[in-house]
């Protein structure tokens, strides 16, 4: 149920390893099995931030009962992988947090 989308300007060099991390620290940062976790990566892409195309990152984080007193945590957990795999400045990172209503989410023909 918890979906991470990581857009950004910047390449990345693999693709896998950025999304196989990303998974990991959410799940745990959720805590939440990582059987549910989707993540995306949109690498390479136009984005301006601050008036300069230099590297940045966009992320959303959604997910059913997604706790509002650790959205701080997990900024900073997240704003750390993007700094650590892409290099891109923490003050380069805009993160959208969304806590989704259990019957506005679909899986398995159903929904949560």
């Amino acid at each position: 149920m918890p979906y991470l989308l990581i857009r950004t300007n910047a390449g990345v060099a693999d693709t896998a390893a950025l999304m196989q991390a990303a998974s990991r620290l959410t799940a745990e940062a959720l805590g939440k099995p990582e059987r549910y976790v989707m993540v995306s990566v949109e690498a390479s892409r136009p984005l301006l931030f601050a008036g300069s195309a230099d590297p940045a990152v966009y992320m959303e984080l959604k997910s059913i009962g997604l706790p509002a007193e650790r959205t701080a945590d997990l900024s900073a957990a997240l704003t750390g992988l993007v700094h650590e795999t892409l290099g891109v400045p923490p003050d380069r990172v805009y993160i959208e947090f969304a806590d989704a209503a259990r019957h506005l989410w679909g899986w398995n023909g159903s929904t949560f």
